[in-house]
Order: C-alpha cells, then structure tokens, then sequence
C-alpha cells in the first residue's frame, strides 16, 4: 500500500543562478528522496536584481516533507505557508522528540500563536526550545541535545519556523572582501587580503564588537608568537578558542626557549628538548593555573601571558591525545562547549589559524551572520570548514607565521 503524497511550497529569493542557490535546494529535495516542480521563476534582468522562485515541493509523507522542507531552509527556502510552530515535550534529559526542528546556523524565527519571535543564538545542529522570560514573553532559543531537559518544550517539524539567509552582493558588487568566498587557493594576492582584513578588524572594534581567534600549535611552531603576542597588546585579540597544545607549546617557548623540543632562534633540536613541553605543563601545574604563574612570575611571556595580562578570556579544549592537560583545560569536551558558547556573546568577526577541528568546532557553533576567515597552510581545512555548514568561511591558504606577521605589522607595528 503506497503512502500518501504530502506536498508544501517553498519560495526562496536572492541571486540564486549566480550563487547556484537554486540548484543546491532541487538536489537536496531529489537526494532526501523527493520531488520537485517550479511553478514560477522570476529572473532578475539586471545583476544587482534579486531572482524569486516559487517551488511546489513533494514526498512520500508528511515526516518526509517535514525533513525535506527543513533540509531546504539551509539554503533560504521557506514554505510559503508556515503556519504556526507545535511543540512537544522533551521525553529525557538530553533527548528530543523524535520529529524535532533541527535548527541551521541562519538567523532564525518561529511563529507562535501567530507572532513571529526571532531566536536569538542561532547555532546549527540544535533544538528549539520555547520558555517563558521574566515578563511572561515567550522566548525560543537554540538547545543543543546534550543541555535540553524532559518537559522542555521543543519545537517539532518544519511548521511555524522561517530561516534569513544574510544579505548577498550581486555579482559585480562585492565589497572589497568578498572576493575572498572565492574557490580556496594560495593564489590570491595575500598582502592585499591582509590589508583587508585588517581594514575590518578596525571596523569591527570601532562597532564596539569582540574579535574571537581559533589558533592551533603552528602559531608557535612557526615562530609567529610574537606576532601574536603584539595583536593582543593592541587590543585586535578579545577571546581565543584552542587546544592544550597551543598553550603549552607557547608556555615551553615562553619558558625554555624551544617548541616541540626545538629551538625556535636556531630552527634545531636542542639537548632533553623532547621533555620540555611536559616540563612546562607540569610547571603551570604546580602554580594551579596559567593565570597563577603569571600573577606568581614563573610565567612572565608568550601569548598565554599576554591574554592574562591583556584581562581577555581564553577556552582550552582538550582531546585524548593530550599530554597533561594544562589544568586550565577542559577535558569534558561538552563542558568545553558550554564555555566556548559562553563567549560568544558580542563577537563580531572570527579568525581561525592553522587548526582544522577546532575551526570546524567553533564554525558550528556560529551564527551564519558572523563573519569568519580561515588561514591555513592546506586547503583541505578551510574546504572542510565550508563543507560542515559554515558556508560564511573565507579562505587563506599560506604559511600562518607569515600572515600572522603581517597582520601585527598592519595593526601593531612595532
């Protein structure tokens, strides 16, 4: 016996034959097992002119539709019918309802009781969940599985909730960034580019907004720590994400002189080097934390030393493979989540350097509307960062020593 057809109609608007927008949202409804048919296109004639199409979206199903309809919205495609949003109880702590919203990383509403209220963190791969605030106002917000707690109230299935796309430029009226989203190569005027950015780190602290740097060990390895280090005194560096490795090879530099055992003035192993770096971890272990052995003096350099000294904020996370850890870090990775979107509050422009699972980490964590670059040496990380949904990443493919000292000669010259 075959199942119902259910069937739902979409519109989505924008330069959807220049970006290939439209394409994107006809193979994920075939791919999810769906079908298709255009009832009206309108192309824009000139390119600043937006393209509107209007397509009658069908599936085997109504809960087959309900995916399809939510895998759209990745791409700006809402049902020209919403209706209003349902919500079910969450049965378990750390468990949805089986037929949840699950939520991408564009500005979001949901309509309730045939009022629209905008989500105010949008974060791909989450829930919805409605409270009340403390006026009795009904205020929806992103829930990751891990913190939702039975009875919340989740929104359930694709109705009642409409996705933003962020504004794009026509073709031929990029700003001077946006040649950036380009294809990912190292063939891009990188002097240029750094000029660029720097151009919008002043922009975004004149606005009053943080800057979050994502860093990996490189930044030391490269010996680009104190270019760093100068990025911070200059105020360009408000929070930063990384690892136990990049803190702790910056503190065996800071300390020793080396990184990974290898002396960063003469680019040679040094004698007992290979213990350094667990040396210094056990040194800041015995001062109790990286804030401790600076207030202490043992630690009295070095990008660690300078965000205490700078009073900004700095999540570690860790990973299995971690010597130590550092015991600033957060070896309960949902725990490290929790502090990582904890400061995100106010953040208006991301750079990410030499690392590919933590860029791809905090990428998820980020609303589509902020800005993000990625610096790395092999293409495949920014690629990567792209390909898990944060399709806002602009891509620099170069040696991070050299970029990082170009920036600090830009914005902190010595």
């Amino acid at each position: 016996m075959s199942s119902v057809t259910s069937t739902a109609t979409v519109t989505v608007t924008g330069h959807l034959m220049d970006t290939g927008v439209l394409a994107r949202v006809l193979d994920d409804v075939l791919e999810y097992g769906g079908d298709y048919r255009i009832t009206r296109l309108d192309l824009g004639r000139e390119h600043e002119d937006e393209s509107t199409a209007l397509i009658e979206v069908r599936a085997d199903g109504a809960e087959k539709l309900d995916r399809i309809l939510m895998r759209v919205q990745v791409h700006g495609a809402n049902p020209v019918d919403p209706g209003t949003a349902t919500t079910r109880p969450a049965p378990a702590d750390g468990v949805f309802p089986d037929d949840f919203y699950s939520t991408t990383n564009l500005d979001t509403l949901v309509r309730l009781d045939r009022e629209w209220l905008r989500v105010g963190n949008p974060e791909m791969d989450c829930g919805l969940v409605v409270t009340r605030g403390d006026g009795g106002d009904a205020v929806v917000r992103t829930v990751p599985v891990s913190d939702v707690r039975a009875g919340d109230a989740v929104v359930c299935g694709a109705a009642g909730v409409r996705v933003e796309l962020p504004p794009t430029p026509a073709r031929g009226e990029e700003d001077d960034f946006g040649f950036m989203s380009s294809a990912v190569s190292s063939e891009k005027p990188q002097a240029l580019l750094v000029r660029q950015i720097a151009e919008r780190l002043r922009e975004v602290k004149a606005a009053g907004k943080r800057v979050l740097w994502v860093g990996g060990p490189a930044v030391v390895h490269t010996g680009a720590a104190p270019a760093m280090v100068r990025l911070v005194r200059a105020g360009y560096v408000d929070v930063l994400f990384a690892g136990n490795a990049l803190a702790t090879h910056d503190i065996e530099s800071a300390l020793f002189g080396t990184s990974l055992g290898v002396d960063l003035a003469k680019g040679s192993g040094v004698p007992h080097g290979h213990e350094h770096h667990i040396r210094a971890i056990n040194t800041i272990r015995r001062a109790g934390s990286i804030a401790a052995a600076v207030e202490t003096g043992v630690l009295t350099g070095g990008v660690m030393y300078a965000m205490v000294a700078a009073g900004k904020p700095f999540v570690l996370v860790g990973s299995v493979r971690d010597d130590g850890p550092l015991p600033d870090v957060h070896t309960d990775v949902i725990e490290g989540q929790r502090a990582m979107r904890a400061e995100l509050h106010d953040v208006g422009f991301a750079i990410m350097v030499a690392t590919m699972l933590h860029s791809i980490a905090t990428g998820n964590l980020l609303p589509a509307s902020i800005p993000l670059v990625c610096v790395d040496i092999n293409p495949a990380t920014v690629t990567k960062l792209a390909d898990r949904g944060s399709a806002q990443a602009m891509g620099i493919v170069t040696d991070i020593g050299l970029f990082l000292e170009q920036l600090a000669r830009e914005l902190a010259p010595e």
